[in-house]
């Protein structure tokens, strides 16, 4: 099993902050957010020899910084979203794996749970996600990957759900097992030839603009298990210059988390 680390894009709201570094990079905390990122995947078993980094924008600045990693190279990152990127790794997925997000932090103690889940497909989810919008004009709770779940287990998942109904937000994590990762592989392959890298996909979406989210959201319907495990705060995404000036008040529990 490997870790994917989805880091392609530049992260345009953070402006100057990624003018001479990807936004994983951006410091959060008082360290780059990637540091966190390989401190909690370590948590769950994984070295940094066991991390594919899906670059992109400024690669050899990534590279530069930490040789020790695998890269695979998203070549058209400007033009496509998270979830061809993540597909740019597919030859590492088949004996399963977990994939994040870049721009996130969150507790270690998140991949340890999701190594040691059931099931084929899990994600890790946010229960506590709303405290984190409060004050977040620039990334309102509209915006948030949101889902329902019941027993461990995804209902539905989609960021059209009303933030009332939700139950938690994705965070951006995830584990497939070599049985997962298979059948993840396949739905994508599947939803490609039907729609075309041109074609609309979801939410309006072209399937080439797709999120990770559309895809879990098409599995959800399609009736395929996905698995659950919380986590209550110790999360947060990092999006707009807005969010990382909230960081701290977040990650202390202050007022807003």
């Amino acid at each position: 099993m490997r870790a994917i680390v989805i880091g392609a894009g530049r992260g345009s709201r953070l402006r100057h902050l990624t003018d001479e570094v990807p936004k994983t990079l951006v410091p959060v905390l008082g360290r780059p957010m990637l540091d966190a990122i390989l401190e909690a995947l370590a948590a769950g078993g994984f070295a940094r020899s066991d991390v594919t980094f899906v670059c992109g924008y400024l690669k050899e600045v990534v590279q530069a910084r930490y040789p020790e990693l695998e890269y695979v190279e998203n070549v058209d990152w400007e033009r496509n979203n998270i979830l061809a990127s993540l597909l740019v790794a597919r030859d590492r997925m088949k004996d399963g794996f977990v994939s994040t997000y870049a721009d996130i932090v969150y507790r270690p103690e998140v991949v340890e749970a999701l190594v040691q889940a059931e099931g084929d497909l899990v994600l890790a989810v946010d229960t506590d996600w709303r405290r984190r919008y409060a004050g977040r004009t620039q990334h309102p709770e509209n915006d948030a990957e949101k889902l329902v779940h019941s027993g461990g287990r995804v209902e539905r998942i989609s960021r059209t759900i009303p933030a009332g109904e939700a139950t938690g937000e994705f965070i951006g994590v995830m584990k497939a097992t070599p049985r997962g990762a298979a059948a993840f592989i396949e739905a994508f392959d599947a939803a490609r030839a039907k729609h075309g890298d041109a074609g609309v996909f979801r939410e309006g979406r072209i399937f080439q603009k797709a999120y990770l989210l559309d895809m879990l959201s098409h599995l959800a319907e399609a009736g395929v298990e996905m698995r659950t495990v919380d986590t209550h705060g110790g999360y947060m995404e990092i999006d707009t210059l807005q969010d990382e000036e909230l960081a701290a008040t977040w990650w202390s529990g202050g007022s807003a988390g």
